[in-house]
């Protein structure tokens, strides 16, 4: 009986690479301002209230991030979340280091 049936390869779409990294991109953009502006503000109260802040913010988010890692256009948007927030950590630190 199984010799009558041909198996079939699963078809995917082509990856849309234009449109996925454009999305990456702008959220990567908005994630990092949104980031420097919240802990540039918090680093005027306290610096270690602004870092313990954002690694309990990353610390929350991250399994959310990682389960969606894989997912067809969630992935732009994780991969360009977590390149936003990684620039702008790295822009609050330059500006600390600056002062």
């Amino acid at each position: 009986m199984t010799g009558q049936y041909r198996s079939y390869q699963s078809y995917q779409d082509p990856t849309p690479w234009g449109a996925g990294l454009t999305v990456a991109i702008m959220v990567a953009l908005l994630s990092a301002a949104a980031v420097y502006a919240f802990g540039a503000a918090l680093a005027e109260v306290h610096p270690l209230l602004a870092v313990a802040v954002n690694v309990i913010a990353v610390g929350g988010a991250a399994p959310t991030a990682w389960r969606w890692r894989f997912a067809p256009v969630t992935r732009w948007v994780v991969g360009g979340g977590a390149a936003g927030v990684l620039l702008g950590w790295i822009t609050l630190l330059l500006s600390a280091l600056a002062v």
